[in-house]
């Protein structure tokens, strides 16, 4: 089955840029789409983005439409997600999640996650 890994969280002023990836392994990554997802803390996981299995669809939140930008490279088994802009309330971990049939932006849609990386904006 397809493990994913997210990276490239950290601690940035707000305004500033991050760029998360999600690295897959051990499946298919074309047979994937992926779809990013955020959780701060005390609340619910929420949807953020979906990027179908080629890449040409996409899906955004409307609280992130205009900074976030989702791109994917089959060729490297890598999505990414680029964030500019950021705000406080962009603050919460970050994880990447997979299916074979689509996005969706409910957390039980997903077949795989991977663990999160931690991204926090600062007023």
């Amino acid at each position: 089955q397809v493990q994913l890994v997210e990276s490239g969280g950290g601690l940035v002023q707000a305004g500033g840029s991050l760029r998360l990836s999600c690295a897959a392994s051990g499946g298919t990554f074309s047979s994937y789409a992926v779809a990013w997802f955020r959780q701060a803390p005390g609340k619910e996981r929420e949807f953020v983005v979906g990027i179908s299995w080629t890449g040409r669809s996409t899906n955004y939140a409307d609280s992130v439409k205009g900074r976030f930008t989702v791109s994917r490279d089959n060729a490297s088994d890598t999505v990414y997600l680029q964030m500019n802009s950021l705000k406080p309330e962009d603050t919460a971990v970050y994880y990447c999640a997979v299916d074979r049939r689509g996005t969706g932006e409910k957390t039980r849609w997903y077949e795989r996650w991977g663990r999160g990386t931690q991204v926090t904006v600062s007023s």
